[in-house]
């Protein structure tokens, strides 16, 4: 069994920031595609942000552009997403996601991935 362990969420003023870190514990972390997905109460589950096995190419939702990053340690078996200028529209639960498939593939849609976290809550207050 492997799994993926989210951290980092809680509940930040609007304009706050919070650092999300996902852990996979998994020997060929270095090589899957990590993605970020939230979903809000009502709403459907929508990509966030992905990243590449070495960290070479990132991916990300439109309305997160420039106010939140993608990164990882492949050391670490860790992968972070960085949010910046947070708002209420950001509050949701966020999920961690691994596809281990080889390639960089359709890293926005949650089809390809074979593994998710548990999710953690991220509200924001305004």
């Amino acid at each position: 069994q492997v799994q993926l362990v989210e951290s980092g969420g809680g509940l930040v003023q609007a304009g706050g920031s919070l650092r999300l870190s996902c852990v996979f514990s998994s020997l060929f972390f270095k090589r899957y595609t990590m993605g970020w997905f939230r979903q809000a109460p009502g709403k459907e589950r929508e990509f966030v942000a992905a990243i590449n096995g070495d960290g070479g190419y990132t991916y990300f939702e439109d309305s997160v552009k420039g106010r939140f990053t993608v990164s990882r340690d492949n050391a670490k078996k860790t992968v972070y997403l960085q949010m910046n200028n947070l708002q209420p529209e950001d509050t949701a639960i966020y999920y961690c996601a691994a596809d281990v498939s080889p390639g960089w593939g359709a890293a926005a849609s949650p089809d390809p991935y074979d593994y998710w976290g548990q999710g953690t809550q991220v509200t924001v207050s305004s």
